[in-house]
């Protein structure tokens, strides 16, 4: 997720040219609100990789070396077919913007280029949940990483993340982002009882966490159905814990492992309500 930073640190020492994908019609390898930047030297971000990439990329360049030369370089917009002539057999087509931006252009580009983010709760600053905060930053999500004992997170946490020390821990359910996917491993079996009859109920009044998990084995979750159970909870409601979590091919138990899997199923987890944060803008083109 650091495309963008970077990008708007390299405009405060020269323009680049943003190759933005503005609109797209049947089989392309991104979506609507893709981009790419075309340093001096170098690339930021991608729209497809292939030959698509490279003639935009030179088309680029040529726009670059124009302004160099003191020339007008006015935004343009190409169509560009993924067929034999690209050699490529997506058989799709892409609308592609290029435009040069310099230093000024910069608050700009951070507001139409951010991404919007899935939220994600996180309980738990073990071993998964330092490996799981290392996955979504590179990923479409904003997470508030709980925990009710001090000095557990690190110095330093990618820029998508939000440490908070909440004692008792379950507290910090009711402030959640509406939306958020809750994920529950904390240290202790109590707090996680306690975690997910906090998100159930919220779950209840509200109905606006579409994913809860539960980290652990069948035989945990047995037990704490039971628990919850006597708590008052039905059993249409616990149907809602996802437990185990993580995709269920994947059996290894490092937490790194963990931890991409359970990125995996996050990406799965699509509220009909929610904006696509993962592909942006949407744009098609006319027939």
């Amino acid at each position: 997720m650091s495309n963008l930073s970077d990008l708007l640190r390299v405009l405060q020492q020269h323009p680049v040219v943003l190759v933005s994908v503005v609109a797209t019609r049947g089989s392309v390898p991104r979506d609507a609100g893709a981009w790419m930047a075309v340093l001096p030297t170098g690339l930021l971000g991608t729209i497809g990789g292939g030959r698509l990439e490279l003639d935009a990329e030179a088309a680029a360049r040529a726009l670059l070396e124009a302004h160099h030369s003191s020339q007008t370089v006015a935004p343009v917009e190409k169509r560009m077919g993924l067929g034999p002539s690209l050699g490529q057999c997506c058989g799709g087509e892409v609308q592609l913007r290029y435009e040069l931006v310099q230093a000024a252009d910069a608050p700009a580009l951070r507001d139409r280029l951010a991404p919007a983010l899935w939220p994600v709760g996180l309980f738990g600053g073990g071993h998964v949940g330092q490996a799981l905060v290392q996955v979504l930053a590179h990923l479409p999500f904003e997470v508030t990483w709980v925990d009710s004992r001090d000095g557990v997170f690190p110095e330093q946490v990618p820029s998508n993340v939000r440490c908070e020390h909440s004692e008792p821990v379950q507290s910090a359910v009711a402030d959640l982002q509406p939306g958020s996917r809750v994920l529950i491993m904390s240290f202790s079996h109590a707090e996680d009882l306690d975690i997910v009859a906090a998100c159930l109920l919220r779950q209840r009044t509200r109905g606006d966490l579409p994913y809860i998990g539960l980290i652990g084995s069948r035989t945990k979750w047995a037990v704490f159905s039971h628990r919850l159970a006597e708590r008052g909870f039905s059993a249409a409601e616990l149907a809602h814990v996802t437990c185990p979590i993580g995709v269920p091919v994947v059996k290894d138990k490092r937490p790194e492992i963990i931890a991409v899997a359970v990125a995996a199923q996050l990406l799965q987890v699509v509220d009909p309500a929610e904006p696509d944060a993962a592909a942006g803008a949407a744009g098609r083109l006319e027939t």
